[in-house]
């Protein structure tokens, strides 16, 4: 909804100027979706810039401005082209941003591209006179399968630990969303999709299925996984502000609420298989982007009567849809859909199973670290959904230490199967190899560390696709002490270290290290 006030000249003839109206629907979800850009990026550290966001939103609303003008003659405000800019950059992230970088440059031209061709598609990909998909829907899912998760991937469907600020991110989705969606007689379709949703994950969980997420430092399985979906901040976005799109779902409310029943048994579908984070939220966004070339099919099912009215057809009579008749029709399809197809996810379910993690060892060894510098925590530790407070820290930091005593245990008994309690990945095979060499050698070289300074932060995984680990960065003296085969110490070298010692948890409870490196490698 726009409003005629001016013209300007351009060249030999005069332009009519379309200004924004302030009762526009377009206008209040973009209030939604910039508060939740401000919430983000100052209180839960939202791994976005301003630059990226202006440009989705300038590049979206200047090719907005340009095709309307020649399509229609007009210069109309771009509420629908910067709606689209702004929701391409809430959802898209760059892999390897970090929290805090609020003015980074670094690839804004990924974001100007990839809102520059979402808007692009409501202007080309066109049937009956209307475009065929949800502008940002379309344009994230082909960047996504196009470009990758090594270069970008969607937003987490974790934001972090529930506190202040994700109570008033929770209401600025659900209120907004209620009131916008309620506005356009639309809430009833968020709401059988989210049902729907929740109950294909129920299958989903109740089989076994797990993901591993960034922000996890295990795999999200069973009932953490359905409960980190279904209350998930992107979901509610998805459904309240992209599978609500006016213009692009059918018209009669049969049709919507079957429409949004069929996305939301889709979803579910394209999520089962995904064993990570990427492949679920690219599964939910493509649940959209398949369905709505269908949408004119949904329609012949609705004899329409206005917006607000409709009525299903049953053989050659005409039964008028109540609301709650049709949100109960609407329910009730989803649900056999979603029935029908518990037998192939639950068949599947293995297949989508981690190997049973070991239980925890009890590990006996002296360590102290009242000597130790007072850790200094990075704010990237809370994109994790671990309450990282001063008992989690101190916990984690004794953990740390006594990894580094089983290491010099095993090699100074030169026993092997101590270092599984201690080491995973890169950092085993290095200290295997190291106890290979003394028992070839004779001499067994055990470094002992003394920290002057000690921070934790969050492990940045490049691929973007393994549970999330975390960082000790140390400095300080490592003597190398070197034993005979008897236990007699024979010699002694030391030198200043500034390394990173990576830690994962890779099986049961406990933090092992991965990889020792030195600091900005």
């Amino acid at each position: 909804m726009t409003m005629e006030t001016r013209s300007i000249r351009l060249g030999r003839r005069r332009v009519p100027v379309i200004l924004p109206n302030r009762r526009d629907a377009r206008l209040h979800t973009a209030s939604v979706i910039i508060s939740i850009h401000v919430i983000g990026i100052t209180a839960l550290a939202f791994e976005v810039s301003v630059p990226q966001i202006l440009s989705a939103m300038v590049t979206a609303g200047v090719i907005d401005v340009a095709l309307t003008l020649r399509q229609t003659g007009k210069l109309v405000w771009p509420a629908s082209g910067m709606l689209t800019g702004s929701g391409v950059a809430l959802i898209m992230r760059l892999v390897g941003m970090g929290p805090g970088e609020f003015w980074s440059w670094r690839g804004w031209y990924w974001f100007a591209v990839v809102s520059g061709v979402s808007v692009l598609t409501k202007h080309v990909i066109r049937l009956g006179g209307s475009h065929v998909f949800n502008p940002s829907n379309i344009g994230l899912v082909v960047a996504f399968l196009v470009l990758g998760p090594e270069l970008i991937e969607p937003l987490d469907f974790w934001w972090a630990p529930l506190g202040p600020w994700m109570v008033i991110a929770y209401a600025v989705i659900i209120v907004g969303g209620i009131l916008i969606t309620r506005r356009l007689y639309l809430l009833e379709m968020a709401i059988v999709f989210w049902a729907v949703l929740a109950f294909g994950l129920a299958i989903l969980a109740g089989s076994g299925h797990c993901m591993i997420a960034t922000w996890s430092t295990t795999p999200v399985c069973d009932g953490r996984f359905w409960g980190a979906l279904v209350t998930s901040p992107e979901v509610l976005i998805f459904m309240f502000f992209m599978i609500t799109d006016p213009k692009t779902v059918p018209e009669g409310r049969a049709g919507r609420v079957t429409f949004s029943a069929t996305v939301g048994l889709l979803a579910t579908l394209l999520i089962a298989p995904s064993t990570t984070e990427f492949w679920a939220k690219v599964g939910l966004l493509s649940s959209l982007a398949l369905s709505s070339p269908m949408r004119l099919l949904f329609d012949r099912l609705t004899e329409i009567d206005g917006v607000r009215s409709g009525v299903i057809r049953i053989g050659k009579r005409l039964t008028a849809a109540t609301p709650a008749t049709t949100f109960t029709r609407g329910l009730a399809l989803g649900a056999a859909l979603t029935l029908a197809t518990t037998a192939i996810l639950v068949a599947g379910g293995p297949a989508r199973q981690p190997a049973v993690a070991a239980a925890s060892t009890e590990i006996d060894v002296a360590v102290d670290v009242s000597e130790w510098p007072e850790v200094n925590v990075d704010r990237s530790v809370e994109g994790l959904d671990i309450v990282a407070d001063d008992a989690f820290v101190a916990e984690l930091t004794r953990t740390f230490a006594e990894n580094l005593e089983i290491e010099a245990e095993a090699v100074r008994t030169v026993d092997g199967s101590l270092l599984g309690l201690s080491d995973g990945g890169e950092r085993l095979d290095v200290m295997q190899a190291r106890l290979d060499e003394a028992i070839a050698t004779g001499i067994r070289i055990v470094d002992t560390y003394t920290f002057s300074e000690l921070s934790l932060r969050l492990h940045e995984a490049p691929e973007g696709q393994s549970s999330a680990g975390l960082v000790f960065s140390g400095r300080g003296r490592v003597d190398h002490l070197h034993y005979d085969p008897d236990g007699n110490e024979i010699d002694r070298t030391s030198e200043d270290f500034d390394l990173e010692f990576v830690l994962r948890q890779l099986g049961g409870e406990r933090w092992v290290l991965v990889a020792v490196v030195p600091a900005g490698d």
